[in-house]
């Protein structure tokens, strides 16, 4: 069995290109060949396009694969339309080859503390380190890898703990920048990991869940009467079965809600950024930062062909109310008509409709 393929892969030379582009392909590989041997029959069919031979990890269709990942399981999650990029295309010399001088950089933020099986465990997480969503909104941030590489250390008693917290956070962009996000081929979920560095960082920001608990059942009768009521104000959106419209999920799932809207005639769009996180989590720590992401989000939606951005999260919904002019300036876009529901009060809507 082969795989008959539609590559669109990455070229840039630094020597003799002013931009980065792409070149088309159709490969047909065997079903036990590897991301490498893929690479290794585009570079067979141009000679200009590169990789390195060491280190390979490479983007396809915007998770970072490694060397060794079979085409087959690309295929089955991907499908067989893909695009090559290099892990950091801003870092990219020659083709899928780049600068990497960060990786070893942010480590040194740790060297002082680190033990030898430190720096051999964090030279693992070379593909992580690459994987962080912040370094796409700030190129300065110094990555995943050493965040986790950090929680390992405290967490095996490290007597630096104090030290270690400093150094990842007085930097320009590193702890409280993050808001983690699984980017790899081979799922890894360290939100637990970074979400405790931040508590060990802030504990006065952060009460125990005994007193969240506590705080919840505490509020007086009038309160609770409120809170009520407001859950029962739901919100329409006038003539939405003729609007196009898409769905944020954030990091759930939206394909029960895009059948419904499949199973309503209405035309649902599809969008990019439907699951990625939009700031909520780093809105007070670095606002900038979280307007980048809420932006991305709603103007890929919005440049999408969705009319109506049907929400998951309330408290993503809030944010990007409370903030959309502010969110409209840091992107510098006018996102003229773009409405804004929750993904509760649609169902809702839709289900009076169909009564």
């Amino acid at each position: 069995m082969s795989h008959k393929l539609e590559i669109r892969a990455f070229f840039f030379n630094a020597k003799t290109d002013y931009l980065p582009y792409y070149k088309n392909f159709n490969i047909t590989v065997d079903t036990d060949a590897t991301a490498k041997d893929l690479l290794a029959e585009i570079q067979e069919m141009n000679e200009n396009f590169s990789y390195p031979k060491q280190k390979l990890v490479m983007k396809i269709n915007g998770l970072v694969v490694e060397a060794k990942q079979s085409v087959s399981s690309i295929v089955e999650r991907l499908g067989t339309s893909l695009q090559i990029d290099p892990v950091s295309s801003y870092r990219s010399n020659d083709g899928l080859k780049i600068n990497d001088n960060d990786f070893m950089k942010s480590f040194e933020l740790l060297a002082p503390y680190a033990s030898e099986s430190d720096l051999k465990y964090y030279k693992t997480l070379y593909a992580l380190h690459y994987a962080s969503e912040t370094e796409n909104f700030d190129r300065e941030y110094i990555g995943d890898a050493v965040l986790v590489l950090a929680h390992k250390m405290i967490s095996e008693g490290s007597e630096h703990k104090d030290n270690i917290l400093e150094a990842i956070t007085s930097v320009h962009s590193g702890l409280l920048d993050c808001e983690y996000e699984n980017n790899l081929f081979n799922a890894e979920d360290h939100t637990a990991a970074i979400e405790e560095l931040k508590v060990m960082v802030k504990p006065e920001d952060t009460p125990s869940l005994c007193s969240q608990i506590i705080a919840r059942f505490s509020k007086n009768e009038k309160e609770v009467t409120e809170v009520v009521v407001a859950k029962r104000v739901a919100e329409t959106i006038d003539g939405i079965e003729e609007k196009r419209v898409a769905h944020y999920a954030g990091l759930a799932s939206h394909d029960a809600m895009h059948k419904l809207i499949g199973e309503m005639g209405i035309k649902g769009i599809h969008f990019s950024r439907a699951n990625k996180l939009c700031g909520v989590g780093i809105l007070e720590d670095n606002k900038d930062l979280a307007l980048k992401k809420a932006g991305a989000v709603l103007l890929d939606a919005y440049d999408s062909g969705a009319e109506v951005l049907l929400v998951e999260e309330i408290a993503a919904l809030d944010m990007f109310r409370e903030h959309f002019s502010s969110i409209e300036k840091v992107i510098g876009r006018k996102m003229i008509g773009l409405e804004l529901i929750s993904a509760e009060d649609f169902v809702s809507q839709v289900n009076t409709i169909v009564a």
